[in-house]
């Protein structure tokens, strides 16, 4: 049975927000969008608004869902729903992630992701109207 989680793409001014996962952690250091396993009766959206309040302290507006993704790990299997977002309020803070990053569309090829974003990543780069939102 794959493990349900759910990632905001949080969009600002042409730049997304990513987050660098704890050293001591599954794929530790590497580099992802912010968000979560989700929790028995809880809502993709409820999931999300729990995670980034928890691992940054922000809350977003959560907009349509640009990507679901099922990834096969050695041991275990993910399935992640993306959602595009907006910051709404607060100044994204490393709470539970070990460090966070503005990025452009540009410098988004210079940071390591875990393998089941690779997919994701291309389709990012390949949509500039992604990141002009908000902009």
């Amino acid at each position: 049975m794959p493990i349900q989680v759910v990632a905001a793409l949080v969009f600002d001014a042409g730049r997304l927000l990513i987050t660098q996962r704890p050293a001591d952690k599954h794929l530790g250091g590497l580099w992802e969008f912010p968000g979560g396993k989700l929790e028995a009766e809880e809502s993709f959206q409820d999931c999300l608004h729990r995670e980034l309040q928890e691992e940054l302290g922000i809350e977003v507006a959560i907009g349509p869902l640009l990507a679901a993704i099922e990834h096969n790990y050695p041991e275990k299997t993910v399935h992640i729903h993306f959602y595009q977002c907006t910051l709404r309020s607060g100044v994204p803070t490393p709470i539970e992630c070990q460090a966070l990053e503005w990025v452009t569309a540009m410098t988004l090829s210079d940071y390591s992701f875990p393998p089941a974003d690779t997919g994701l990543l291309a389709e990012l780069k390949a949509k500039p109207e992604l990141w002009e939102t908000n902009s």
